[in-house]
């Protein structure tokens, strides 16, 4: 698995509302505003534990007991969601 740190995004604001945690990113002006997204409980979890320190196969490692997935397929999943939260330009 990639050792390589994952960053948030600095084009990325991101805020907790309720249970939700809610992506926006920053444009210049309200006219290129064309997307929000809200993450899954994985995602958020995923999100939140994005340093610039911590690569995925630590992710990985921390993944937490109350997803009720193996680790194997927990691995599988959080890859997968790097790679959405990449295709959106979130992380970096």
């Amino acid at each position: 698995m990639k050792k390589q740190p994952l960053r948030r995004s600095r084009n990325i604001v991101s805020r907790v509302i309720g249970d939700e945690t809610i992506l926006l990113p920053l444009y210049k002006n309200s006219d290129e505003i064309n997307c929000i997204y809200t993450l899954n409980k994985a995602a958020a979890w995923i999100w939140e534990n994005i340093d610039g320190k911590t690569g995925v196969d630590e992710l990985c490692a921390r993944l937490p007991g109350d997803f009720d997935v193996a680790q194997s397929e927990g691995a599988r999943k959080l890859l997968k969601i790097v790679e959405e939260l990449k295709s959106i330009k979130a992380v970096i």
